[in-house]
C-alpha cells in the first residue's frame, strides 16, 4: 500500500499563501512542516530539532505570514538570526512566501552596516522584522523599534546564537516582547544551556525532532593527502576533474581565502572569497554571482558560510581540515542536499593525519583515500564560470521588477530569453544573470538604452 505524504493543500492556510507556494514549487510537506505546521497555525509554541535543508525556513515562515494582518501597521513577527547571511536567506525566503500578500513590509536589521538607513527604514513600521540579536537590540536601546506589538517570536539557529555569546542579548529582547506571544525556537543541536533557555521563555511548546534519515547519505566523500607547497595544483586538479558547477572551498584562515582565489583566478577559474572582514555589499554581491552560476567557486571561511544556503552545490572541498570534526560535519552538509549527490572533497597535509584519525573515529568507518589529481598551473587553462552578472543601479524602492529587466533585454536588447540566468532585486540594487557569450551585448544595450522608460547605470561584475 503507497502512503500518502501530506502536502500544504491540507492545512487551513490562508490561501494567499499558496501563491508562494507555487513560486517555490512546494506541494508535498517535509518531515518538519508535517509535524509542526498544524500547531503552528493553532497559535502553539514549537522547539524543532532539525538539520539545515530539512525545510525549517518555510514553516515558520507559512506560520508568522498566516498569522499576519497586512493591514495593521505594526511590527506583528520577529525571526532572530546568528549571522547576517543567514537573516538574508530568511528574508528572501519569507518575501518569496509572501509573494500574494499585497503591501507586506518586511525589513532586515544586521550588523556589520550602517546604522542611519536602518533608522530612516523604520521610520515607516514593518510588519516582519528578520535581524541579528546584537543590532536589534541596539535598535531598541535607540528606541528605534517597538517590540510590544510581536505575536511571534521566532529563533532560528539558536544553537548558534548561544555559542556565539547571543544568550543575554536574546533574553533581552524577549523581555521587550508580550508574554502571550507565540515562540519558535529551532536548532540543528540541544546544547546543555538550551533548556533553561526554552523553559523560560515559553509556554507548553511542543517538540519535534527530524533526522534526515543516515547523515550525508547522498554525499561521497574522498580524502587526498598532499605536500603543502602542491596544495594549489591539487585543488585545481580536483575542480577540473569533478567539474562541479558549483564548489565552496572551505579555508580554516581568512588570508587563505585571498591567496586561494587569486591562484584559481590566475588560472582562469571564476573565483571570490568570502570572509568576515568585507563590506556587506561585497558579500551580498558575491552570494549572488555565486547562486546565479556567474561564480563557480567559492572559497569561504567557516564563519562567512554560516547561513550560506544556495541549492545544488556541487562539491564541498576542504582546502584544510578544520581542528573539531563537528565543523567538518557542517561543512559538507552543504553539498548533496534535496536528494541530489555531491561531493565532500578534503586535502589533507602530512601534519594534519591527526584531524584526518578524528574524523574516522567520528564516522566508525575507514577513509576514502585517493590520489590527488595535480593540474599544470598553466594561466587561463581552466573553464570559465557559464554566466556573467550585470548589476543595475535600481532596485524595489524604484518600483523595478524582474519582468521589466526581461523585457528590456529581451524586447530592445534582442537577447534570446534562453541567455537570461536568475534576478535578484535589492531595494537599491538589481543584479542578472547573462551568458557569458551575450553579456557584452547585452550591457552594451541596457547602457545605451532605457528600463521601464528611464536610463539606470548598468556595469558587468
Amino acid at each position: 500500500m503507497t502512503v500518502r505524504l501530506p502536502e500544504f493543500s491540507d492545512l487551513p492556510l490562508n490561501p494567499a499563501l499558496l501563491q508562494g507556494l507555487d513560486a517555490f514549487g512546494h506541494v508535498q510537506m517535509t518531515p518538519i512542516q508535517a509535524q509542526g505546521l498544524p500547531a503552528l497555525l493553532e497559535g502553539r509554541d514549537l522547539i524543532a530539532q532539525a538539520p539545515t535543508g530539512s525545510g525549517k525556513t518555510a514553516a515558520f515562515g507559512l506560520a508568522l505570514l498566516h498569522h499576519l494582518d497586512p493591514l495593521q501597521i505594526r511590527l506583528q513577527a520577529l525571526v532572530l538570526c546568528p549571522t547576517r547571511e543567514l537573516a538574508d536567506q530568511v528574508s528572501k525566503h519569507i518575501r518569496k512566501l509572501a509573494t500574494g500578500i499585497a503591501n507586506l513590509k518586511l525589513l532586515t536589521l544586521t550588523g556589520g552596516i550602517a546604522l542611519g538607513p536602518q533608522l530612516a527604514s523604520l521610520t515607516h513600521t514593518p510588519h516582519v522584522v528578520v535581524g541579528t540579536p546584537g543590532r536589534v537590540l541596539e535598535l531598541l536601546a535607540k528606541k528605534a523599534l517597538d517590540l510590544r506589538d510581536i505575536r511571534m517570536l521566532v529563533l532560528d539557529e539558536s544553537d548558534r546564537m548561544l555559542d556565539m555569546g547571543f544568550e543575554e542579548p536574546i533574553r533581552k529582547i524577549v523581555a521587550r516582547t508580550p508574554k502571550q506571544r507565540q515562540t519558535l525556537l529551532f536548532s540543528a543541536t540541544w546544547p546543555d544551556n538550551m533548556g533553561a533557555v526554552a523553559d523560560s521563555i515559553m509556554r507548553n511548546p511542543l517538540t519535534v525532532a527530524v533526522e534526515t534519515g543516515e547523515p550525508h547519505a547522498n554525499i561521497e566523500q574522498r580524502f587526498f593527502e598532499v605536500d603543502p607547497a602542491r596544495k594549489p595544483a591539487a585543488l585545481a586538479g580536483l575542480l577540473m576533474e569533478y567539474n562541479p558547477e558549483s564548489a565552496v572551498v572551505f579555508c580554516n584562515m581568512r588570508r587563505d581565502t585571498e591567496e586561494v582565489v587569486s591562484s584559481l583566478t590566475h588560472l582562469g577559474f571564476t573565483a571570490a572569497a568570502l570572509h568576515g572582514d568585507m563590506e556587506q555589499r561585497d558579500r551580498e554581491e558575491v552570494l549572488v554571482r555565486f547562486a546565479n552560476r556567474s561564480c563557480q567557486v567559492l572559497v569561504a571561511s567557516d564563519v562567512a558560510a554560516r547561513g550560506l544556503d544556495v541549492e545544488s552545490i556541487g562539491a564541498v572541498i576542504n582546502y584544510e581540515l578544520p581542528t573539531d570534526p563537528a565543523v567538518y560535519v557542517h561543512r559538507i552538509g552543504r553539498t548533496g542536499r534535496a536528494g541530489r549527490k555531491g561531493f565532500a572533497l578534503s586535502l589533507c597535509t602530512p601534519r594534519e593525519i591527526a584531524r584526518a584519525q578524528a574524523l574516522e573515529v567520528q564516522q566508525g568507518a575507514p577513509l576514502n583515500w585517493q590520489k590527488p589529481p595535480m593540474a599544470a598551473l598553466r594561466p587561463n587553462s581552466a573553464p570559465r564560470a557559464a554566466m556573467a552578472t550585470l548589476r543595475i543601479d535600481a532596485g524595489r524602492t524604484d518600483k523595478l521588477r524582474p519582468g521589466d529587466i526581461v523585457g528590456a533585454l529581451t524586447g530592445d536588447a534582442g537577447l534570446p530569453a534562453d541567455a537570461l540566468g536568475k534576478i535578484d532585486i535589492f531595494p537599491t540594487r538589481s543584479y542578472v544573470a547573462i551568458a557569458q557569450s551575450k553579456a557584452g551585448q547585452a550591457l552594451a544595450r541596457l547602457q545605451a538604452g532605457k528600463i521601464k522608460g528611464r536610463k539606470f547605470r548598468v556595469r558587468k561584475l
